[in-house]
Order: C-alpha cells, then sequence, then structure tokens
C-alpha cells in the first residue's frame, strides 16, 4: 500500500512539474506578443530559479510564473522567502551580466489561469536591501 501512495504522489509532483513548464511556456509566448525578448528561461543559480528573464527596450524584467487557478491564489504563492529567492538570484545574474546593469530592473508575475488570457503584473514587487 505504502508503495502505491509513493507512486501517485510522484505521479502528482511529475505532472505538476510539467504543468509549471507549460506556463512557463505560455508565459513566454505571451511576453513575445508583446514585445519582450526572452533572454533566458528557468535560468538556475545556487540562490535560486528565475522562471522568465525578459528585456523590452531600456528595462530588463525578472519574471515569475504562477499558474493557479484565481488572481489571489496566485499572487499569495509568491511568498516573501521567494521574493528573496528571486531577487538573489537576480543579483547573480546582474554580476554575470554587466550590461544589464544600465537597465532598469524590476520583478514582475505573470499568472496563468484556465480560461483566461496570461496577466502580467508589473513590478508585483519590490526588494529592499
Amino acid at each position: 500500500m505504502a508503495r502505491k501512495a509513493e507512486r501517485s504522489d510522484s505521479d502528482r509532483r511529475r505532472r505538476a512539474n510539467a504543468f509549471g513548464l507549460s506556463a512557463e511556456s505560455i508565459a513566454a509566448w505571451y511576453l513575445r506578443l508583446t514585445g519582450w525578448r526572452i533572454l533566458k528561461q528557468r535560468y538556475k543559480t545556487k540562490a535560486g530559479e528565475i522562471d522568465l528573464i525578459a528585456k523590452r527596450r531600456k528595462t530588463v524584467a525578472f519574471v515569475e510564473v504562477k499558474a493557479r487557478r484565481s488572481r489571489q491564489a496566485a499572487m499569495e504563492a509568491v511568498t516573501p522567502a521567494s521574493q528573496k529567492r528571486i531577487a538573489s538570484a537576480a543579483k547573480i545574474f546582474v554580476a554575470e551580466h554587466p550590461k544589464a546593469g544600465f537597465y532598469t530592473l524590476r520583478f514582475d508575475v505573470v499568472i496563468i489561469r484556465p480560461w483566461s488570457f496570461p496577466e502580467r503584473i508589473v513590478n508585483a514587487f519590490e526588494v529592499r536591501g
């Protein structure tokens, strides 16, 4: 019985991961269609991962993608801990790409909901310090 529970738990995680990747792809296409160039997708560092890094004109946006049933649930999922993780990874990105420091840097969230167009929240959070 325990083995069956393990399988269903790992299946659930695998499906959630696949759903998250799908949401990131949808968000990337949405950003492209609205004039953004995707610089990095699933940018991994020791500090954590940034779902998307996008550039348009003189702005670089570090984008967290959340696939949830409601806007409120998506925004609640962007916790202070995840904001700190994204900010730390963003600092590493800027250190590796010094020209990015000349751009306006911000943190956006793209919400993917069933049967809705993606919603982009500009400057969804600010990092202090």
